[in-house]
């Protein structure tokens, strides 16, 4: 049935030449391989213990522990030699011969945003080409490192909230897919923000939409909430004043089949509010900047009284805001109680919750509030 290929594998499961016991590996096509690794995943039988491997030109090989029965592949087939991942990042560079005093500085903790490695690199590293390289071999479907130096704080960068980075391996286009709970974001990480901590909140977001529900998405960017709101069925408009993440977002509604449910502007949000009658509203954002100002201020709150103008009464918001350790929950209720009090309205809480660390001792935090 055909030579061995790349991937060392097989041409059938059926193979009487096949090992018994030799590992699966559904084939896809290379276009078709973030999406399928995400669906794999969601079916519980991706096996993260080997690597993805080439399968000639067009396609690659996904490792997976059985059969899978709601990904769509080509075809699975039995590896006979098929390459383990070596999955502490330490190894690999005590490999490459890093004293234990040098491995206390390398990276904690990075982010696979599609094809693409995003890492904070400590100060004190010793070698940072190094730890990109091994980032590669330990993540074999990526093709580039960036480095994560924040987020920029000055002039017209500061209000579209960039990412500061650096390529550190790889290759220099950057642009990539990155799914998640099947919906998929076009974009790139060293243009547009895209926060891997936020996922949880993004997945909810596409559970607590009904059907035709009207959503109003002040801080849509790339579509992070408006895209899993548009495809379980919610009706959204969405602003962004990110030219660029602005393009993703329309490229998005497209790439996630939902164009028809979205109504997207590049216009700052407040100039929409009264508008619109939404039955919810998301302020998925916590800082702005004032053009007599070179230095981001956490301020959504500014923008309560236009969310509350555009929502229905019985509406609920999604208030999100960065806020100190100490004031918690203090701060964000008073804030959220002082606008809906202004507006001659009243609130009922639903929820409150933490979604990731912000930065040292402030946490970034959003509350579901029904507003009468």
């Amino acid at each position: 049935m055909g030579e061995e290929s790349d991937a060392g594998r097989a041409r059938s499961v059926d193979d009487t030449i096949a090992r018994a016991d030799a590992p699966l590996a559904a084939i896809v096509e290379k276009p078709q391989a973030e999406t399928a690794i995400e669906s794999l995943r969601t079916e519980g039988v991706y096996d993260d213990c080997r690597q993805i491997l080439e399968d000639g030109p067009d396609e690659v090989a996904l490792p997976v522990t059985e059969t899978p029965t709601e990904t769509q592949v080509l075809e699975v087939v039995r590896q006979l030699e098929p390459k383990f991942r070596t999955t502490d990042l330490a190894d690999l560079l005590a490999e490459r011969g890093w004293s234990d005093a040098d491995l206390e500085s390398a990276p904690k903790s990075w982010a696979v945003i599609g094809s693409v490695v995003l890492v904070s690199i400590p100060d004190n590293c010793p070698d940072e080409r190094a730890v990109a390289e091994a980032l590669l071999e330990l993540h074999g479907e990526t093709d580039s490192v960036l480095a994560n130096e924040g987020i920029a704080n000055d002039g017209e960068a500061g209000t579209y909230r960039e990412p500061k980075t650096r390529l550190l391996a790889g290759e220099s286009e950057t642009e990539t897919i990155h799914t998640e709970h099947g919906t998929r974001y076009g974009l790139d990480p060293a243009t547009v923000m895209f926060s891997p901590g936020n996922q949880a909140e993004r997945a909810r977001m596409g559970e607590v939409c009904a059907e035709d529900e009207r959503v109003f998405d002040m801080f849509a960017g790339i579509g992070y909430f408006t895209l899993p709101m548009a495809r379980s069925g919610a009706r959204v408009t969405a602003t962004e004043i990110n030219p660029t993440a602005f393009r993703y977002l329309l490229e998005n509604a497209v790439l996630n089949d939902v164009s028809d449910r979205v109504d997207a502007y590049m216009t700052d949000c407040r100039k929409l509010a009264d508008d619109l009658e939404a039955d919810r509203v998301v302020m998925g954002y916590y800082g702005t900047s004032e053009d007599d100002s070179s230095q981001r201020r956490d301020e959504a709150h500014d923008f309560l009284p236009e969310a509350l103008e555009a929502l229905v009464p019985g509406g609920i918001v999604h208030y999100h805001e960065a806020t100190p350790e100490a004031l918690l929950w203090e701060r964000p209720t008073e804030r959220l109680e002082e606008a809906v009090d202004g507006a001659g309205r009243t609130l009922e809480y639903l929820d409150r919750r933490r979604i990731k660390s912000h930065s040292a001792g402030v946490e970034h935090v959003v509350l579901d509030v029904r507003i009468d």
